[in-house]
């Protein structure tokens, strides 16, 4: 019996090496193996996958084992780790982008000849960024500005939808929520995919559910491009740390990559000389910081790594001012472009 779950793995299998490079790039190539320090991509000799090889079987090509840590798994383990993706569907359908197969369409028995689309589609990702309204004056304003954020409403990249639905794994049904909408394009502009960030009633924190954040449609090496770049570029995880950025220095072109996975495979456009890259301080954002950092190495692009004092720039917005984190940010930011920190 066909098995998708099955297919995808087995073609992961079969892309071996480009999976390797593109969720675990701090490894390398040794004969028959990826080499590589641990799942969290840090540096060393821990972590193998295995490139050559049947692709079924105990020894079968795609198969990874941990030395240190006794884990071990498939391709698909590495996928889930990498991007933070919790849904199977989801991570099925960020497996699929990698592979450049199309997202499957879903036929209605009762609508045969004219099925909709699935929802993990940029072409359904499009359809909620279209049916959403600027943020200015809605509960995405009022739950930014909680945030310290006063710029949201500003951003073209930002929408608001009243009733986006959501479902948790406990419901049967989906239920329309209010949601902050991010739109996901690649270098051409072209969206890709939209963020969703579901909010409370009064708009004045995240919903109080477990599962407050999704994205869907094609999201690696793309980015939700809050300002348009020039011959600089500030990269980020975060949506809400990446407007504190604009709100402290507001002449900064800033992108929010959504997650440490997706942060280390940005993508950068042709033009950037330099280079910054503000993470989060913990392990992964590091580990997202030193990926990043190789390929913009590699394409001869200066880098350099914002920190922030607390967990991440909006906690330090937050706590301390934007002037206090603009100071922070000079400290950080080279010469020829502290002029930016002022507008």
């Amino acid at each position: 019996m066909y098995s998708e779950t099955e297919d995808v793995i087995r073609a992961l299998a079969e892309n071996a090496e480009s999976v390797c490079r593109a969720y675990l790039p701090a490894g390398r190539r040794e004969g028959s193996y990826w080499i590589v320090g641990d799942l969290q991509n840090n540096h060393g000799r821990s972590l193998f996958v295995r490139l050559t090889g049947p692709t079924s079987g105990p020894g079968a090509r795609g198969k990874w084992q941990d030395a240190a840590v006794g884990l071990h798994g498939d391709l698909l383990d590495i996928i889930r780790e990498r991007t933070g993706i919790s849904r199977f569907p989801d991570l099925l359908a960020e497996a699929r982008a990698h592979l450049g197969r199309p997202q499957p369409v879903r036929t209605d028995a009762s609508v045969p000849k004219k099925a909709k689309a699935p929802g993990g589609t940029p072409a359904a990702a499009a359809r909620l960024f279209a049916a959403s309204v600027p943020v200015a004056g809605t509960l995405a304003d009022s739950y930014l500005r909680a945030r310290g954020l006063t710029q949201g409403g500003k951003m073209s990249a930002l929408r608001f939808h009243p009733k986006c639905w959501h479902r948790d794994e406990s419901q049967s049904k989906p239920v329309p929520r209010p949601a902050l909408i991010a739109a996901v394009t690649n270098g051409a502009g072209a969206l890709q995919g939209v963020h969703r960030t579901w909010l409370a009633p009064d708009g004045q924190g995240k919903a109080a559910f477990e599962t407050q954040r999704r994205a869907m449609g094609h999201l690696l090496g793309n980015a939700v491009r809050l300002t348009p770049h020039d011959d600089i570029l500030v990269v980020g995880e975060g949506i809400e740390t990446m407007l504190s950025l604009v709100e402290a220095a507001p002449g900064l072109p800033v992108w929010a990559a959504l997650s440490s996975g997706h942060l280390g495979s940005t993508l950068l456009p042709e033009g950037v000389q330099r280079l910054y890259i503000a993470i989060d301080r913990d392990r992964a954002g590091r580990g997202a910081a030193e990926r990043l950092s190789a390929s913009a190495l590699d394409a001869g692009i200066a880098v350099r790594v914002l920190e922030p004092r607390l967990g991440d720039f909006n906690d330090d917005l937050r706590a301390n001012g934007k002037e206090a984190l603009r100071q922070h940010l000079a400290s950080q930011i080279g010469p020829v472009d502290r002029h930016r920190l002022s507008g």
